[in-house]
């Protein structure tokens, strides 16, 4: 049977919905093994919403956080939770209508990077159905990774996209991927040939996402994207002057349900 996108779920509350949106002051961290040892640390905050909820903040702060579904999937569906639905569907995934929490940064002053977004699936009786880890480069291509991690929040899948320069696109991602709660931590490792080269941590505290919240973090960290993209470019640019080998970038056809 074809799967279809499920009808808009009822706006019931629920007792998970007490916790979202929410504000996230976090640490990410990357540490990379080989063929050199190199890290570094960021910290940033970023947003757990509801795809079906998304807050709107008052004007005067309104550019501060938005959420768009340019942004997110193929860019063309007219809402992040189509572009999501329209995802899942390529993939024989119905969730009929259920929760979906995403985290990820809101577009800030016009500017929006978003190297890793998440989004935790459920389906009408909020039981986890999946989660889908959409990535996106600094070349400005996308590519979306489906998972059913296990009761540890575990899931293993191999890499399809070209990310950083200096890794070809081979080997398996080994992903810990918990539903947030008072906590957020996020693992993604890459594994290749029996070895782990390079890990990303995702690590912080959850805060409410009032108005007066949301101003704090912009006037500590303005710009909060673009620092998040500056900064990757800058590691990339000491890691070239370190004289690592640049891999050559595939091309990277748009998947099934990412038009």
């Amino acid at each position: 049977m074809t799967a279809r996108p499920g009808p808009a779920r009822p706006a019931a509350p629920r007792a998970a919905d007490a916790v979202v949106p929410a504000l996230y002051d976090c640490v990410i961290r990357h540490a990379r093994t080989a063929p050199v040892h190199h890290g570094f640390e960021h910290r940033t905050y970023m947003w757990l919403v509801d795809v079906d909820r998304l807050p709107r903040q008052p004007l005067p702060l309104r550019a501060l956080a938005r959420f768009d579904a340019r942004d997110h999937f193929g860019g063309t569906a007219p809402s992040i939770r189509a572009g999501l639905d329209r995802f899942l569907a390529s993939r024989g995934i119905d969730l009929d209508g259920g929760r979906v929490l995403m985290l990820a940064h809101a577009r800030v002053l016009g500017h929006v990077f978003n190297p890793l977004t998440l989004y935790w699936c459920h389906d009408r009786a909020d039981t986890p159905v999946c989660v889908v880890a959409e990535v996106h480069n600094t070349y400005g291509e996308r590519h979306c990774y489906l998972m059913r991690p296990d009761g540890e929040g575990l899931a293993e899948v191999p890499k399809e996209f070209y990310v950083s320069p200096f890794f070809p696109v081979d080997g398996d991602y080994r992903m810990r991927l918990p539903e947030p709660g008072e906590r957020l931590n996020v693992t993604v490792q890459l594994r290749r040939e029996g070895s782990v080269p390079f890990t990303a941590t995702v690590s912080g505290t959850r805060r409410p996402a009032g108005p007066a919240a949301l101003l704090g973090r912009a006037v500590r960290r303005p710009w909060s994207t673009a620092a998040v993209s500056l900064g990757i470019r800058r590691h990339g640019i000491v890691l070239y002057l370190r004289r690592l080998p640049v891999m050559r970038r595939p091309p990277h056809p748009a998947q099934e349900g990412m038009k």
